[in-house]
């Protein structure tokens, strides 16, 4: 019961600070049926985890206190329609000018992150790029973990896909993510498992190619 009752506080602390734009601790206790002390150990949690943050606010009399905001990372926890809009988007596109046009959309979208990623991988042996690909990943929402087979073998996991909804509908989408991954790795790539083809994660076998 005491989890359900932690995050249905850590959620109500989270709307108010969405509805308020920003609260002080004395402000939040205000207005939650607990103690002060409770909404302290809240702030605390959820600034360890990085969706609050706070400024400090001078005041008539006495000392400064703490005013409390959402970080970028807690907007993200909110609903939005992006993936609708861009969806609909794209399937107005396709009317108007063919699936091609699409896929020609989503070739440059390959091409542009290509160019933006490949410095990273510059100077960098096969493990370590890896690693980075991993992190890239992981900084756009894909919840990405690297497992090693063998010097030569890696499995990347990819737990989550912010762009569900557009693979769906469009899976060259996917294709692109494959052949980018082996752009920027330089390894050859197979993908077992996909989350728009039912799977519950997206599976990359990343093999190094054999250098001559």
């Amino acid at each position: 019961m005491q989890p359900n009752a932690d995050l249905s506080t850590r959620d109500t602390i989270l709307h108010l600070l969405k509805t308020n734009n920003e609260l002080t601790a004395k402000e939040l206790t205000d207005r939650l049926d607990i103690t002060s002390i409770a909404v302290r150990r809240h702030i605390d949690t959820l600034e360890r985890d990085g969706l609050i943050e706070s400024r400090l606010v001078r005041q008539p009399m006495g000392r400064p206190t703490a005013a409390y905001h959402l970080t970028e990372s807690a907007e993200e926890l909110f609903p939005n329609r992006y993936s609708t809009v861009a969806l609909d988007l794209l399937d107005e596109l396709a009317k108007e000018s063919g699936e091609s046009m699409v896929e020609r959309l989503f070739e440059l979208r390959k091409e542009t992150l290509y160019k933006k990623y490949s410095g990273k991988m510059n100077d960098k042996d096969f493990q370590d790029k890896l690693s980075t690909l991993t992190a890239i990943q992981n900084e756009n929402g894909y919840m990405a973990e690297l497992q090693k087979n063998s010097d030569d073998e890696y499995v990347l996991i990819e737990h989550n896909c912010p762009i569900a909804k557009l693979a769906n509908q469009y899976t060259h989408a996917c294709q692109c993510e494959l052949r980018l991954f082996e752009a920027l790795l330089d390894a050859d790539i197979s993908r077992p498992e996909c989350l728009t083809k039912g799977g519950k994660k997206c599976v990359y076998r990343i093999r190094r190619r054999n250098q001559t």
